[in-house]
């Protein structure tokens, strides 16, 4: 039990680096000789130095002989510090023992080898499984090269966000859309279509958050220059627009010059390729992806299967009228036994709201 205990703490201290390391992925490492934790660190963000770095740093005892914990396999590669691995095995350690192998083909198991080779006995799989669940959003980056996408939505009991005169404000409490909103930190990315641009005219904003980007899908360009989303210009370089070959050239040039980035995307069933829209927000490094609406938007990703999770506030208020408008349209299952299956996870109330997290399950759809 010793080993999972110290592999905890190293799980606990990557936890700190959420929201901060993108497009790396989190990690944690503990330094413990004769049964005393000497040394530990955390990758708290981008280009700083790597969990193993970082509580080599914080020691202040010589690590030689040493056993050290590290929530993923040390790099083996050059990015934007050096590999982590020859710094390892520099020093000495004993035994090094890592939760999860790094899934990058970088490195994916050359490490554990290298340090192998090098006389250092290393142990994998304590504390895989909350290892990879700490690290889905990387693990989906890197292995599909497209990021992680979660929808959110906020509807009534009878799953409707509107009424059919378009009234939806307000759905859920302010307690509820308040948490919402501060979910937005925990994304690279945030994601709506032009129809809530054009009705609410949103800023999408995530105080606080260094690089966030505001996506718009927009497929004849028909967002406006005075958006609320481009915060009279300061946030134009933080925008996308992912438009098709309907949007007008001209128009797109004039956002362009403004700093804004505008995707000009293929057509699929006369809306924007979303699948092509993500892998190309995945080679910029965008690995995710919080999608806050319309209806169709979040129909089109849950039928091209790119929807990961859902996190739905639902409040206890029932419009029951056919022709108010409906949380997600456009996945058109026809027959019910082929309907996309979710995995409930949390659930919990807020207030007089109730709020369900659920995994998309694809796989048993196809069945």
């Amino acid at each position: 039990m010793i080993h999972e205990q110290y592999m905890q703490r190293a799980l606990d201290l990557a936890a700190k680096g959420r929201a901060l390391t993108s497009p790396n992925p989190m990690a944690g490492a503990v330094i413990v000789r004769n049964g005393r934790v000497i040394g530990e660190g955390w990758h708290s963000k981008a280009g700083s130095d790597h969990a193993e770095i970082a509580a080599i740093k914080n020691t202040k005892e010589r690590v030689k002989g040493s056993t050290l914990y590290v929530t993923l396999e040390p790099c083996h590669h050059w990015g934007r510090t050096p590999p982590c691995v020859d710094a390892v095995i520099e020093h000495d350690f004993k035994d090094v023992i890592i939760a999860v192998k790094d899934p990058n083909p970088l490195t994916a198991g050359k490490s554990i080898r290298k340090m192998k080779q090098a006389g250092i006995k290393v142990t994998t799989g304590i504390g895989e499984a909350e290892a990879r669940k700490l690290n889905e959003v990387f693990f989906k980056y890197i292995t599909q090269k497209m990021p992680f996408v979660t929808a959110k939505i906020a509807q009534t009991l009878d799953g409707k966000i509107a009424t059919a005169s378009g009234s939806s404000q307000w759905i859920t409490s302010e307690k509820t859309r308040r948490l919402a909103k501060s979910l937005r930190k925990n994304f690279d990315a945030i994601l709506v279509g032009i129809n809530t641009v054009l009705k609410d005219n949103p800023v999408l904003s995530a105080p606080g958050k260094i690089g966030f980007k505001k996506i718009v899908v927009d497929s004849q360009l028909r967002t406006s220059i005075s958006a609320k989303i481009f915060e009279n210009g300061k946030a134009a370089k933080d925008v996308i627009l992912a438009v098709t070959s309907r949007a007008s050239a001209n128009k797109i040039k004039q956002f362009q010059i403004k700093g804004v980035t505008v995707i000009v995307c293929p057509l699929k069933d006369g809306r924007v390729d979303l699948k092509s829209l993500f892998k190309i927000l995945a080679e910029g490094e965008i690995t995710s992806i919080l999608m806050e609406g319309g209806s169709h938007v979040i129909g089109s990703a849950l039928k091209d299967k790119l929807v990961d999770r859902l996190r739905i506030y639902m409040a206890p208020k029932i419009i029951g009228d056919r022709e108010a408008k409906s949380s997600v349209v456009g996945v058109n299952v026809k027959d019910v036994n082929k309907s996309l299956r979710l995995k409930f996870g949390k659930m919990e109330k807020i207030g007089e709201d109730l709020f369900i997290e659920a995994d998309v399950n694809y796989v048993h759809r196809n069945r």
